[in-house]
């Protein structure tokens, strides 16, 4: 199974099936957290729905079409990272990400992103790397603009949340750009 060292604290492991109880658990123990900017989190209603949408990226992985991986902070499951879609015509990707509540504020996210970002340019020679967040997510906005993107814009009612739409603040950050750590 792929796993990459971030640091001594945090590693990135490609998702698997075996992992869809724990990352259940954790997701479940934070639902009301994650629910307030993801919108699958209320499909998620047993590990067999874990294991379903890990299969699907594994799905995803093997097409060579992006990939998710679960950071694990100090061995403990702390959320997941990937690129939603690899764009290969055009050379760009986006990365997606959360973080259970307990383990906020440690540099996990940034610090998992910084090599994610440093993989897609230097291994997968990509030119352009897109975040977006709700626009009032002020922590998970707060990632791109510590390793430097560009805030592009809003998209206007991006996406349904619940009960309502909600608009994107766009970052994007060229490979021409990036200095990595």
């Amino acid at each position: 199974m792929f796993s990459y060292n971030v640091s001594s604290e945090i590693q990135l492991k490609l998702l698997q099936p075996v992992y869809a109880e724990e990352i259940y658990e954790v997701t479940n123990h934070n639902r009301d957290h994650l629910r307030e900017w993801l919108p699958w989190v209320d499909n998620m209603k047993s590990a067999d729905d874990t294991k379903q949408f890990i299969e699907s990226e594994l799905q995803k992985f093997s097409n060579n079409n992006g990939f998710n991986c679960g950071m694990y902070y100090n061995d403990k499951f702390a959320g997941c990272i990937g690129f939603h879609e690899l764009d290969w015509r055009n050379r760009k990707t986006s990365i997606g990400y959360w973080l259970a509540a307990e383990y906020q504020g440690l540099g996990i996210v940034t610090s998992a992103c910084r090599e994610m970002i440093t993989y897609a340019f230097a291994e997968y020679g990509l030119n352009r790397i897109e975040i977006r967040a709700g626009e009032y997510n002020t922590k998970s906005r707060a990632v791109p603009e510590r390793l430097g993107f560009t805030y592009e814009g809003s998209i206007r009612q991006a996406e349904w949340l619940h009960d309502r739409c909600i608009d994107h603040a766009v970052y994007g950050l060229l490979a021409s750009e990036w200095k990595p750590a």
